[in-house]
């Protein structure tokens, strides 16, 4: 018996290296990783500016407090600050603790208003996390019926319903802010309506709510655009995110702009590791390669590539029921079922993952060449046509 307490179905291999876009396994075979960690290595494994700074930082300082200055930190926030227009920045460790910050400014938010009992209006099909607070507001009963009761305070609209976010305007005066993921990840790669999240956008402003994004998954250069809002041209009060910006390194970020950014005061929130030198160093070397060549614009190429090997191999256009996402978070939706497809890729050398039910989830790093991606999504195709033919 193992002594991992077993909260995940662990896959039959254990990885040793990786370098680019591939992982090697203890028995040194090579694996074609369009999975990312799940959305964390878009610079793909062994960056050397990553690698640099962080054996750097570590031949220096890991850790002091944030009882005290901390200079990574600072430089870190500036760059954040400069990149995406934010005016100050709360440093987590993760993408789950981003979001219960950005919950506990919009709460916050409310109190300051003589709101006793804000609510946050969230989305049908959203994933925020698995602590309390961010499990409340994620949209997914199976992952919440365990661990009830849920905390209070948020009411629950399905993606892209306009009509019912503009009747909680008309029947609500306890509402403080809208919080979603403009591109919804684990449901099974959803973007959002750009017409829903602009009418978002001016309902924020008009009522005096906060408008949050959740960019964990789709944010750090992944989804074409440091982050997505950027690329929508829609600009939230509150950003969190994590994954990418350390590229393995547990950091997160909750980043906040004009009234939000004064909501938190010292004794409010705080973290013990959060900000801490060696994750601040990563994620400056993260931010400066993104940036340094605007490298989020290969989101869209791979994406092109692997959808040229899906369409080149794939036997009957029937096979394919969707196929949806933005850059780099990529659904593909079969009408075959995909009970065993992610066992069936592993075998075939290949990293992926199946989310929201039956949706082959590509979270491939932007470092991937074109020949690889089009291996993807021809490697996705043959295995789609052997289950049809199973």
């Amino acid at each position: 018996m193992s002594a991992i307490m077993p909260t995940y179905g662990r896959l039959p291999v254990t990885f040793a290296s990786g370098a680019g876009a591939y992982l090697t396994d203890q028995k040194g075979r090579q694996y074609l990783d369009a999975l990312s960690g799940i959305a964390v290595t878009n610079l793909g494994h062994s960056h050397p500016s990553v690698t640099r700074a962080v054996t750097e930082q570590a031949e220096s300082l890991l850790h002091t407090s944030n009882l005290y200055g901390i200079a990574q930190q600072e430089r870190l926030a500036a760059e954040l600050n400069q990149l995406t227009g934010m005016e100050r920045i709360f440093f987590c460790n993760s993408g789950a603790e981003a979001n219960e910050t950005a919950i506990k400014m919009a709460r916050r938010h409310g109190h300051n208003k003589g709101i006793a009992n804000p609510q946050i209006v969230v989305l049908e099909g959203a994933f925020h996390g698995r602590t309390m607070g961010a499990l409340s507001a994620t949209g997914s009963a199976a992952i919440q019926a365990a661990f009830k009761p849920l905390l209070p305070g948020f009411i629950r609209i399905a993606r892209n319903d306009t009509e019912a976010l503009e009747a909680l305007v008309k029947t609500r005066d306890d509402i403080v802010a809208i919080h979603l993921e403009p591109v919804q990840g684990e449901s099974g790669i959803y973007p959002l309506d750009h017409a829903f999240l602009v009418r978002a956008r001016e309902l924020c402003d008009q009522e005096d709510w906060l408008l949050s994004f959740d960019e964990v998954q789709s944010g750090n250069g992944r989804c074409g655009a440091l982050y997505v809002f950027q690329r929508l041209g829609i600009i939230p009060d509150v950003l969190a995110t994590a994954k990418g910006l350390g590229n393995g390194l547990p950091i997160g970020a909750c980043m906040a702009r004009g009234r939000a950014s004064d909501l938190l005061v010292a004794g409010d929130h705080g973290t013990t590791y959060g900000g801490n030198p060696i994750c601040c160093a990563a994620a400056s070397a993260v931010i400066n390669a993104l940036s340094a060549d605007q490298l989020w614009d290969r989101a869209d190429i791979i994406r092109t590539a692997i959808f040229e090997g899906l369409d080149s191999e794939i036997a009957d256009g029937d096979l394919i029921r969707d196929r949806r996402g933005l850059g780099l978070m990529i659904g593909i939706e079969p009408t075959v079922p995909t009970d065993n497809l992610v066992r069936m890729a592993l075998d075939r050398h290949l990293l992926i993952n199946v989310a929201g039910g039956n949706t082959i989830r590509l979270l491939p790093p932007l470092v991937m060449n074109t020949d690889d991606a089009r291996h993807v999504g021809a490697t996705v195709a043959d295995i789609v046509n052997s289950l049809k033919d199973a």
